[in-house]
């Protein structure tokens, strides 16, 4: 007999009981030809009966010799071990079907990525603390003569300014056309068409970018007074993404100090959109999945992705 392993499970006499379970499927199988081909091919009546309960008693002797044989082995099996990675959850990986669901893979994805997460946020915590961000007693005795906090000037840029750093950018992509408006005074919101595949409004407050909505090209941008509709989400799934993922960029691109680069870089990435229903993912090499083209695109390398592809 072979060594029981860790998990609890005699290796033996499992692959015994698996044969044990394949001579009770042909038993079983021999029963119901028997029983289907029935007394033909028999010379008399009396002898075909005789011949034929003959037959089915042997049957169904080998049939139960060979369940009382699987229950033997069954009780040498032994019991697997509950000492999961995962604890309970760690019984989903019993399941057969692992294709339709891959559960317990999953967790155990998710339960190394938090390990890891975990280990660096830990190294991250430790070099922190490593730079002392106190102030020595000179600077705490100097105090008094703190100069005034100065009140950042960026956030109040000349409209004029706003104007020509739009305008370079629209001279920078000849496929993307940029509309620039102001219906509430120095705030400027933006109608970027991006070829024939979308339209983004792009909310701006001096020459920072506070919400953006993308529709479809085809879809309406107005509201019933001619105004530009900052509000409304576009009908189609995909443009719905395409919304989520610029607000995700919006986050991404953070530079206080240098709003016109962080403007020029949200709107290269935008126009990587152009070939948003032509470019295939880069992990799964599929145009669609779920119905959806890939409508990620990466902050640097501006590759396609599927939303369910880039983790």
């Amino acid at each position: 007999m072979a060594d029981v392993v860790n998990v609890g499970v005699n290796l033996d006499a499992f692959s015994h009981a698996i044969s044990g379970i394949q001579a009770l499927r042909s038993s079983v199988s021999r029963v119901f030809e028997s029983l289907k081909d029935g007394m033909k091919n028999r010379e008399t009546l009396e002898g075909r009966e005789k011949q034929f309960i003959a037959e089915f008693q042997d049957n169904l002797q080998a049939v139960n010799r060979d369940l009382n044989e699987l229950e033997r082995l069954s009780g040498l099996v032994g019991r697997p071990s509950e000492s999961h990675p995962l604890h309970n959850s760690g019984l989903l990986s019993l399941d057969p079907v692992q294709d339709k669901t891959p559960l317990y893979s999953q967790l155990l994805q998710a339960y190394k990525w938090s390990n890891k997460l975990q280990y660096h946020a830990g190294l991250a915590s430790s070099l922190l603390n490593q730079q002392s961000l106190k102030r020595s007693a000179n600077q705490m005795g100097a105090s008094a003569k703190r100069r005034p906090k100065v009140q950042p000037s960026t956030l109040v840029l000349p409209p004029q300014y706003v104007d020509d750093v739009i305008s370079r950018i629209g001279r920078m992509f000849p496929d993307m056309t940029i509309e620039l408006f102001r219906p509430n005074g120095t705030s400027a919101v933006l109608l970027v068409t991006l070829g024939k595949v979308l339209k983004a409004i792009v909310v701006m407050r001096s020459l920072f970018i506070d919400r953006t909505i993308v529709r479809g090209f085809n879809e309406n941008v107005y509201s019933e007074d001619g105004k530009l509709d900052i509000w409304t989400k576009s009908q189609y799934q995909v443009f719905q993404k395409v919304t989520d993922h610029a607000t995700t960029a919006l986050l991404h691109y953070q530079l206080p100090q240098m709003p016109d680069v962080v403007v020029r870089s949200f709107m290269t990435w935008l126009r990587s959109y152009i070939k948003l229903f032509q470019s295939p993912c880069q992990r799964c090499g599929r145009f669609l999945q779920d119905g959806l083209p890939p409508t990620w695109r990466d902050f640097r390398t501006l590759e396609a992705f599927h939303d369910t592809c880039r983790m």
